[in-house]
């Protein structure tokens, strides 16, 4: 039976598994829109396009599965474009359906006309106009199984607006099997090099999670007794309260490392372009694509493959020869403990405004063991980074590597909706905040009850201290100081607190998260405290 085209999407993204569209309302998608009510696939609106990408995004990261927008022609895809260079960057499965101008008056000046796929194109894994109706299921059913195959990444399809309104019938193929490729050539090689270290290390990272490598990472470390760093979406991996977890003993783990084994994670600004690692220490990494960095460190071993097989594989073959070196182990934890407590003093200093680290200490204790926490934020965010524990798979979000503010709202709004059962905090600086603040209004109108909490200190402090450093003086970096963002939120309808002084801050988060609703807890906190920086950025 003949449909309309955006009856033949809707039907398309049901064969996959979509249950959200995350959108903003344009006429070139009202056909979608109708499709996706017809078969039961919520539709979920926000104030910008960015926030609805940002959100498909958040959806994929925190499921694993394909997070779908919808993006009205023009201005609607131009404004998705650093959501679309994220998730490149974080290997998201994000697939982006675009409106476009209708085919048959091409070249006439319609509304919002212009080529999308040229400058989607560099952005993405694949990127088509739909010509013909009859195509819709085909290039929509290509689109979102090109988005979900190793390495992901995002995908772009859009549909002139004349294509997507007509009718046709045309079928919806079945999804085909994911093929592995099986564990990496040279597994045996790298096997061996990590049975004979004394001081191994491994270094994990966004390409692990995606590849459901988890288990096989936990195997893997606690057969061979291998200390674990992890960074990006590979935060949660292992629970950090596991004992061959290490996060403030990094420094020493990697630099002092005979055989380092990194897996889904670029030698890039994160880890000092390799610089992070010792000078003598051999690494060995594991991905699911040849590394893309051709001016960095490069690997004594590169590896390629299936992640999960390829630890498999590894455990296997260099559990007979490996070495218990607890003595290595034992030094870790050692300056582990240490450093955090070194780091108490902080997590309970008194000051007002607050000290950005207290709040963190506050908020440990009443977050879930599977809660989201989503950074969005420059020192704020930073600080999260070292003090928020992370204990399941996908249940920790940021911008990644692409570093774009504003991306958590929307993110935010994904992972509620993927997981309504489930604690989602959202860390913001009070310079994030006004890049897509107004999506507090989005999660009113849904019932989302995301907890936000800004570290409101009034400056740009990844900037001001940097800029201050250098010259004596900062410019551009400054914002209005005390700003009560919490009004703006409780005008949007949500549960708002305003934090001022150290003894305020625990009752406020405490009703945040009970008032069943969003929620924004504005923290003043003190500018003069300055994040310790040593990542290299360029």
């Amino acid at each position: 039976m003949s449909v309309h085209g955006g009856r033949l999407v809707a039907r398309t993204l049901a064969s996959r598994g979509v249950s959200h569209l995350f959108t903003l309302s344009g006429g070139h998608l009202f056909s979608i829109y109708d499709g996706c009510r017809e078969e039961g696939i919520e539709v979920v609106d926000t104030r910008h396009e960015a926030s609805a990408a940002w959100a498909a995004e958040g959806f994929a990261k925190a499921t694993r599965r394909a997070g779908v927008c919808a993006l009205t022609a023009g201005p609607g895809v131009t404004n998705a474009m650093s959501p679309l260079a994220g998730a490149q960057q974080n290997r998201s499965p994000l697939v982006a359906l675009g409106g476009r101008a209708p085919e048959m008056r091409w070249g006439s000046g319609s509304l919002q006309q212009i080529d999308h796929v040229p400058f989607v194109s560099p952005l993405t894994k694949s990127a088509q106009t739909v010509k013909e109706t009859s195509s819709i299921p085909e290039l929509t059913a290509a689109a979102i199984d090109e988005a979900l195959a190793q390495p992901s990444g995002p995908t772009f399809v859009d549909y002139p607006l004349d294509v997507v309104f007509q009718e046709a019938d045309a079928e919806v193929r079945e999804a085909a099997e994911r093929l592995t490729t099986g564990p990496a050539d040279r597994a045996d090689e790298a096997a061996a090099l990590m049975a004979g270290a004394e001081r191994p290390a491994i270094m994990a990272g966004t390409g692990l999670y995606w590849a459901y490598g988890e288990d096989e990472l936990r195997a893997l470390a606690e057969a061979l007794q291998i200390p674990v760093f992890l960074n990006g979406m590979g935060r949660g991996c292992l629970p950090a309260d596991h004992e061959l977890y290490f996060s403030r003993a990094r420094g020493k783990g990697l630099k002092e490392a005979d055989v380092a084994l990194v897996i889904g994670v670029p030698l890039d600004f994160r880890l000092g372009f390799g610089g992070s690692f010792g000078d003598d220490t051999r690494i060995v990494s594991l991905d699911v694509e040849p590394s893309r960095l051709a001016a960095t460190r490069q690997p004594q071993i590169e590896l390629v493959g299936d992640i999960p097989a390829t630890l498999a594989a590894l455990r296997e073959a260099a559990a007979s020869g490996a070495r218990n070196e607890s003595a290595w182990v034992a030094a870790l934890r050692e300056t582990e403990t240490e450093r955090r407590d070194a780091e108490r003093e902080e997590l309970t200093d008194d000051r007002a405004p607050l000290h950005p680290v207290r709040i963190y200490g506050e908020l440990n204790q009443l977050l879930d063991r599977d809660a989201i926490v989503i950074g969005d934020g420059g020192d704020f965010v930073s600080y999260a980074g070292r003090f928020i524990q992370t204990y399941e798979p996908g249940a920790w979000m940021d911008p990644g590597p692409f570093g774009c503010l504003g991306a958590g709202p929307g993110q935010a709004i994904g992972a509620a909706k993927a997981h309504p059962g489930r604690q989602i905090c959202l860390l913001l600086g009070d310079g994030a905040f006004g890049f897509s603040g107004l999506e507090f209004d989005t999660m009113a109108r849904h019932n989302l009850p995301v907890v936000g909490i800004i570290g409101n200190n009034g400056i740009w402090a990844l900037e001001h201290h940097p800029m201050k450093f250098l010259y004596g003086y900062s410019m551009a970096a400054e914002l209005r100081p005390a700003t009560r963002y919490d009004q703006i939120a409780e005008a949007l309808g949500c549960h708002a607190d305003l934090v001022t002084k150290p003894d305020e801050l625990r009752p406020a988060l405490e009703r945040a998260f009970a008032a069943g609703r969003p929620a924004l807890v504005n923290v003043l906190t003190d500018p003069e405290v300055v994040y310790p920086r040593k990542a290299v950025l360029a």
